[in-house]
């Protein structure tokens, strides 16, 4: 039997994949989204780590902030 070729599922796209990280895509003006959408795979790749490295210490740093009035950050 023949019929169409299988397709494979189309990747997320950059927003998609930014949003699901935590980033507030939706916030952001449609330059920044633009910038974003041109990242290569290994730049999306930098900022995720960037980003889940700074959530990891994020509620330390928070912590700082509120006892010590961000007078250290």
């Amino acid at each position: 039997m023949t019929g169409p070729p299988p397709t494979t599922p189309e990747p997320p796209s950059m927003e998609a994949v930014l949003y699901e990280a935590g980033f507030p895509v939706d916030l952001l003006t449609e330059e920044q989204r633009l910038v974003l959408s041109e990242l290569t795979p290994q730049e999306l790749t930098v900022l995720l780590d960037v980003k889940s490295r700074l959530d990891a210490v994020g509620p330390e740093v928070q912590a700082h902030g509120e006892i010590a009035g961000g007078a250290l950050f």
